[in-house]
C-alpha cells in the first residue's frame, strides 16, 4: 500500500477512534439514546460518508419497530411503526444477525422498506443489532447514495457504536428496574404501616400516585356481597366524577371483566367510548387511551382492581404489567391483612361484649335452680317445653309476674341444641324507649350523640344461641317493624350502619300483658303478634298449683337459711296451711321474698313467718277485687289529669308523668272514654 494511503487510512483510524471517545461521552451524558443521536449523527456520517443513520428500537408492547433517522442534511425524524418481519432491522433485532444490501433496488426480502429507504436517496443499507448478552433492544443502521458494501473498519466502527448504544440502553434499563424495586418497597413501606382499613386507604391512594408514568389510577374494591364496587381515585381532580366509595353494580364498573375472569383486562380508547358508564365517558374525553384492569387477589380471593390508565395508545407493555401487578399484589396483601385485623377487632370486641354479660348473667341470682313443683299444671307446661326445646321455632311464654318465665326460657335453651352457645336476655321494659333499639340492634360508631365507639346489639351477641325478649309487650310500635323483619328473614342494620347482618337465632319472648287485647287496642302489631305466638307457652299462677307451695317453701328456706349462715329445720303447720291458703298475686317471687324474710326474723331453727303481713293485706285485696284493671287505669289517669289541670304535653304534662307519648295518652284517654268534663272541675 503507498505510504500516501496508508496515511489516509491511519487518519481516519484516528478519527474513527476521536468519534468513539465522544460516542462514550455523548452517551454517558444524554438523557436518553435518541437525544445522544442528535449530536452524534452528524460526525458519524461524516466519517462513513453515509447519507443517513437510523435507530430501530423494538417496542414490546406493540410487538413493532420504531425507527428514527438522521440525514446528512441535518434532517431528522421518524419512519411509521414497522411490523418486525416487514423491515431489515426487524430481521436483525430478531435474528441477531448484520445483514448488509448493496443495492436496495435489487433487495427482494424487505419490499415494503425499498421505498421508504430510495425515497430519502438511500441506495446501499448495512444493518448491525444493537444488544448486549443479556437483552436485544434493536438495530443500528447505515444508508450510503451509492450502491456499495461497507468496508471492514467502517462495519468494526458502527459496530462499536452499536454496543455503546446498547450498553446505554441497559444502563437506562437497570436505572428502570432499579426504580421500580426502590418504589415498590416504597409502596410496601407505606402499606404496611396500618392494619387499620379506614387508615389504610388512604395510604394506598398515595401509592397509587407513586406510579409516576401513569397518568391516573382507580382503585375499585369488592363488596363483601360481590355484586357491587367501591371506587377510589388516586387524585383529586378525579374525585368529582370517581365518586369515593360510593357502591356502583359490579357489571357497570371498568373493572368488570377482571374481577369476574381474574385475568388482566386491557381497554382502548374505543371500549372507553363504547362503554354505557359515565365515567368511561369522562376518561374518553379526558384524552384517556388506554386502561389496565389488574385484578387484586390475595388468599384466593378477589378483592377488587387496581386501574391504571394513560393517554397514550398502548401504554401497557410485558414489563408495565409486571410491574403493575406487583403493586397490585402488595394491595391486595394489604387489604387482605386489613380486613383480618379488622375481623379479629370485631371478634375481640364481641367477646369482650360477651364477657361482660356472662359475667353479670353469673351475678345473678337463681339462674341455675332447678324448677321445682310436681303439679299437674306444671307438668304439663314441662312437657311442652321439652317437646319444643328441641326445635328452634319462636316460643311466646306469657304468665302473671313472679311465675318462672325466664327461668322456664333457660330450661327450653338448655335442652336444645343451642345449650352449648350463648343465653342472652334483654328485658325491654328495664330499657328506656330511646336506647331499646341500640341495645337490640347495636350502633355504628358517630350513629347518636354519645355514640363514641361500635357496639354490638344483644340479636349479635346471642348468635348461634338463644336470644329470650322479656317484657316483649312493652317494645315501642316503632321498632316492631324491625323485629318483624328479624323474625322473618333473620338479618337487620345496626343503627347508623348500612351493612346487612345476619344472625342465627332462637327466640323466645315472654310477656305478663294480654298480647292479644293489645292487638285489639292497637298497641302492638298484629303481624309481630302472630309471629312471635308459633309456640305460646302459658304458666299457671301460684294459685292455680298451691299443691306445689309447701315443696318451694322448704327450697327458699333452706336456701335463705344457707345464705345467712342459718339453720331452719321446722315449718310449723299453721305457717305452712297460711302459705297455702294466701294467693299470692307476685306469685313464685313474693313467695321466694317472703320466706327470705321469714327466715331473717327468725331466731332460733323454726320459721318464724309474718303471717299478720298477709292478713292485713286480705281485706284490702278483698275490697279492690271488685275494681277492673281497666277502670283502675282510667282512674288514675282521670287523677293526673286533674294534677296537671288537662296539660297534656310538657316536661310537667301528664303525657311526661305517666311515661306514655302524648299520642298515646291521647288514645288511651279516647279508648277509655275520658272527656274533659271528667277532669276540670
Amino acid at each position: 500500500m503507498p505510504e500516501n494511503e496508508l496515511a489516509r487510512e491511519a487518519a481516519k483510524e484516528s478519527s474513527r477512534y476521536r468519534l468513539l471517545l465522544q460516542v462514550t461521552d455523548q452517551v454517558a451524558r444524554a438523557e436518553s439514546l435518541p437525544e445522544a443521536f442528535n449530536e452524534l449523527a452528524p460526525p458519524v456520517l461524516a466519517l462513513t460518508g453515509g447519507e443517513m443513520l437510523n435507530l430501530s428500537l423494538h417496542d414490546s408492547r406493540r410487538n413493532c419497530i420504531v425507527t428514527r433517522y438522521w440525514k446528512k442534511n441535518s434532517e431528522s425524524g421518524e419512519f411509521r411503526p414497522s411490523l418486525v418481519d416487514e423491515v431489515a432491522s426487524g430481521w436483525v433485532w430478531k435474528s441477531q444477525e448484520p445483514i448488509a444490501i448493496p443495492d436496495i433496488e435489487r433487495e427482494p426480502r424487505f419490499a415494503a422498506l425499498a421505498p421508504e429507504l430510495l425515497n430519502h436517496g438511500v441506495r446501499s443499507y448495512t444493518v448491525l443489532p444493537i444488544s448486549t448478552p443479556s437483552h436485544r433492544f434493536g438495530a443500528l443502521g447505515l444508508g450510503k447514495s451509492a450502491p456499495e458494501v461497507l468496508t471492514g473498519a467502517e462495519v468494526e466502527f458502527l459496530s462499536r457504536v452499536a454496543l455503546m448504544g446498547a450498553l446505554a440502553l441497559e444502563r437506562d434499563r437497570s436505572r428502570h428496574a432499579l426504580e421500580e424495586q426502590q418504589s415498590l418497597v416504597a409502596i410496601s413501606r407505606e402499606l404496611s404501616s396500618t392494619l387499620d382499613l379506614d387508615q389504610l386507604l388512604p395510604a394506598i391512594l398515595s401509592s397509587l400516585r407513586s406510579i409516576a408514568r401513569y397518568d391516573r389510577s382507580i382503585l375499585s374494591l369488592l363488596d363483601e356481597d360481590g355484586k357491587s364496587i367501591h371506587r377510589y381515585g388516586d387524585a383529586l381532580e378525579w374525585e368529582s366524577f370517581v365518586n369515593h366509595g360510593r357502591a356502583i353494580p359490579l357489571e357497570q364498573a371498568l373493572s368488570a371483566g377482571a374481577v369476574r375472569t381474574r385475568k388482566v383486562e386491557f381497554l382502548t380508547a374505543t371500549d372507553l367510548r363504547d362503554l354505557n358508564e359515565p365515567l368511561a365517558k369522562i376518561m374518553y374525553e379526558g384524552g384517556v387511551k388506554s386502561v389496565c384492569s389488574v385484578p387484586l387477589i390475595a388468599g384466593n380471593k378477589v378483592w377488587g382492581a387496581l386501574n391504571p390508565s394513560s393517554t397514550a395508545e398502548q401504554a401497557f407493555g410485558p414489563s408495565e404489567i409486571e410491574y403493575v401487578q406487583q403493586v397490585a399484589n402488595q394491595i391486595a396483601v394489604a387489604l387482605q391483612n386489613a380486613h383480618a385485623y379488622r375481623q379479629i377487632t370485631e371478634l375481640k370486641e364481641r367477646l369482650a361484649q360477651e364477657n361482660r354479660y356472662l359475667e353479670y348473667e353469673v351475678r345473678c341470682a337463681n339462674r341455675t335452680d332447678d324448677i321445682i313443683g310436681n303439679s299437674p299444671a306444671l307438668k304439663r307446661v314441662l312437657d311442652y317445653a321439652a317437646i319444643v326445646a328441641d326445635t328452634d321455632s319462636t316460643v311466646l311464654i306469657t304468665g302473671e309476674t313472679g311465675t318462672g318465665k325466664e327461668r322456664i326460657a333457660r330450661m327450653i335453651h338448655g335442652m336444645s341444641q343451642r345449650k352449648e352457645r350463648k343465653f342472652v336476655k334483654l328485658n325491654c321494659a328495664a330499657i328506656p324507649t330511646g336506647l331499646l333499639e341500640s341495645e337490640l340492634f347495636g350502633h355504628e360508631k358517630g350513629a347518636f350523640t354519645g355514640a363514641i365507639s361500635q357496639k354490638l346489639g344483644r340479636l349479635e351477641l346471642a348468635d348461634g344461641g338463644t336470644l329470650l325478649l322479656d317484657e316483649i309487650g312493652e317494645i315501642p310500635l316503632e321498632v316492631q317493624p324491625k323485629l318483624l323483619r328479624v323474625l322473618q328473614d333473620y338479618e337487620f342494620e345496626r343503627l347508623g350502619g348500612t351493612k346487612t347482618i345476619h344472625v342465627d337465632v332462637r327466640l323466645i319472648a315472654a310477656t305478663n300483658r294480654d298480647l292479644a287485647r293489645a292487638v285489639e287496642e292497637k298497641e302492638f302489631r298484629s303481624d309481630l303478634f302472630y309471629r312471635l305466638r308459633v309456640f305460646p307457652l302459658h304458666l299457671p299462677a301460684l294459685r292455680e298449683r298451691p299443691e306445689d307451695i309447701p315443696m318451694l317453701v322448704r327450697h327458699f328456706a333452706a336456701k335463705s337459711a344457707a345464705r345467712l349462715r342459718k339453720r331452719i329445720d321446722t315449718i310449723p303447720e299453721e305457717t305452712m296451711d297460711a302459705l297455702m291458703h294466701w294467693k299470692w298475686p307476685g306469685n313464685i317471687r313474693e313467695l321466694e321474698n317472703f320466706v327470705e324474710r321469714s327466715v331473717i326474723l327468725s331466731q332460733g331453727s323454726r320459721l318464724n313467718a309474718p303471717l299478720e303481713e298477709l292478713r292485713e293485706e286480705m281485706p284490702r285485696k278483698s275490697s279492690e277485687s271488685g275494681t277492673t284493671l281497666r277502670e283502675k287505669e282510667r282512674e288514675h289517669i282521670v287523677e293526673i289529669l286533674r294534677q296537671t289541670r288537662g296539660v297534656l304535653s310538657g316536661a310537667a304534662g301528664a303525657a311526661a308523668r305517666l311515661g306514655l307519648k302524648r299520642t298515646t295518652l291521647q288514645y288511651k284517654m279516647q279508648r277509655l272514654g275520658i272527656t274533659r268534663k271528667d277532669y276540670v272541675r
